[in-house]
């Protein structure tokens, strides 16, 4: 195996090093709610299946002496199925908020670094839905769409599933810190080395053709290099302003095709029209308050995964720029918002994040939480399945996500599963002490930006109207 792949990346060991500050823990926690409770025996099979087809999920973390790498994954001898898949029930009477209140200690507990990090609990006895898987996982394991890439390949798409087989189980090679050290960094400066030697001459070829556009290159790239790193010391919400270990989870369900019709009629994209229902719906939670702003400070991630990536893994870099909440017509909005999405995918330095971690990494952490602590929000969308899946035997009806705050005072993230948009909440308390009124102000931008669509699809006649609802169905699941 590749040495580099034995080892955290640097941006991983950046978001590792962060973790000092436990406000910046990068906890992944996702609910499946099912249709009914499946199979335990097939459940495990189909878990330990995955830790196969994903050997990751059997390594822990060895850090490597006095920092000379990063830590490595080492195939755990002591690894324990029955540790990592537990099931419990809930007490009666049960209701979907317990499920959310156990999803919300998940979201708070750190994980044994002793052990690989992740974990899943089946709950049974919820009221109204059935049954629930909780997975939880740090990030370094997966990113969203990785994670979504992971549960393709094990889940089935009806209730009997098909058998794949049964992988071999992985074989670590005998540890050997000295040798991963070494290789790493041969394999490291080998890879400078390579990129020096291939990038010369086409850059001194294009310096002599046209020097002026060398400069400005240049110096466009030095510009985003700052943008990318620079820290960022003051909110620029003037409501959610403190950090703190408290988390509260909500939920939201948005019709995914009325979505993207909202989209389409602005001549923007899904992710566009999502970070617009956020931006409205923080700019409303800020009037409620009594506060008005012009920009909100989003971190929102940019992957960087390729068809040769491997399962699992995180390939994301974290882009924090200012989004527009200042303007009242909504399709004007969602074209700003896209504007300043589509300036940072463009900027030159997010293919460099990873050296950019690396410089980081060499500063101490203490130093370097003011990347993150002083970003507003999270938002983060990530496609799913549009056919219903199963797991042993069980459907799942709903698929919501609560990715980390890293620092900031709300993580809001969207998975779209068979038709349904799944929108989890995770938000800091100090931040935002009333959820429940955060999540209405939510509501009500998806709501606005919904009828953006209906508007622009409505011809004359009562004939082509929608018969349905402009409002989002988020009632049925949601924060107590």
């Amino acid at each position: 195996m590749d040495s580099r792949e034995i080892h955290m990346s640097q941006s991983d060991l950046f978001s590792w090093n962060m973790e000092r500050d436990p406000v910046l823990r990068s906890t992944i926690v996702s609910a499946l709610i099912l249709d009914s409770e499946p199979d335990w025996d097939r459940l495990l099979q189909t878990m330990d299946r995955g830790t196969r087809v994903v050997p990751r999920l059997r390594h822990r973390l060895i850090a490597a002496p006095l920092g000379l790498a990063p830590p490595r994954w080492v195939l755990d001898p002591d690894f324990d199925l029955s540790w990592h898949v537990r099931r419990s029930a809930l007490p009666e009477p049960a209701s979907p908020a317990e499920v959310l209140e156990f999803v919300r200690t998940e979201a708070m507990t750190g994980f044994d670094p002793a052990r690989p990090l992740w974990r899943s609990t089946l709950l049974s006895g919820s009221a109204g839905a059935g049954c629930a898987l909780v997975l939880t996982v740090h990030h370094s394991l997966t990113d969203g769409i990785g994670g979504i890439q992971i549960a393709t390949a094990l889940l089935d798409f009806d209730r009997a599933g098909t058998d794949r087989g049964h992988p071999s189980e992985p074989r670590g090679d005998p540890e050997s810190a000295l040798r991963d050290i070494v290789s790493w960094n041969v394999a490291v400066g080998s890879d400078l080395v390579v990129s020096g030697v291939r990038s010369t001459p086409p850059t001194i070829r294009r310096a002599l053709a046209d020097p002026a556009r060398a400069v400005r290159e240049g110096t466009a790239l030095a510009g985003s290099l700052v943008r990318l790193a620079r820290p960022i010391t003051t909110t620029l919400s003037p409501v959610m302003t403190r950090r703190s270990l408290g988390r509260r989870v909500a939920v939201l369900d948005v019709p995914l095709e009325r979505l993207r019709g909202a989209a389409r009629a602005a001549g923007c994209t899904l992710n566009d029209a999502f970070l617009t229902a956020v931006a409205i719906g923080l700019r409303t939670y800020h009037r409620h308050h009594g506060a008005k702003l012009d920009q909100l400070r989003v971190t929102m991630p940019i992957s960087l995964r390729t068809p040769d990536d491997p399962l699992g893994g995180n390939r994301i870099t974290l882009a924090r720029f200012a989004l527009p909440v200042d303007l009242d017509e909504t399709g004007e909005l969602m074209r700003a918002v896209d504007a300043a999405v589509a300036a940072w995918r463009r900027e030159p330095a997010i293919p460099l994040s990873g050296a950019v971690a690396a410089v980081l990494n060499r500063l101490p952490a203490r130093l370097l939480t003011g990347l993150l602590k002083h970003v507003d929000f999270v938002a983060s969308n990530v496609p799913g399945s549009p056919v219903p899946l199963y797991i042993a035997g069980a459907r799942i009806d709903r698929m919501y996500s609560f990715g980390p705050t890293i620092g900031t005072a709300v993580n809001v993230t969207l998975t779209s599963h068979a038709g349904i948009c799944y929108v989890g909440i995770n938000a800091d308390t100090a931040a935002v002490p009333d959820t429940d009124t955060l999540t209405e102000c939510l509501a009500t931008g998806f709501a606005t930006v919904l009828e953006l669509g209906t508007e622009r699809a409505a011809v004359p006649g009562p004939e082509s109207r929608e018969d349905v609802d402009s409002q989002p169905s988020y009632p049925a699941f949601r924060h107590r």
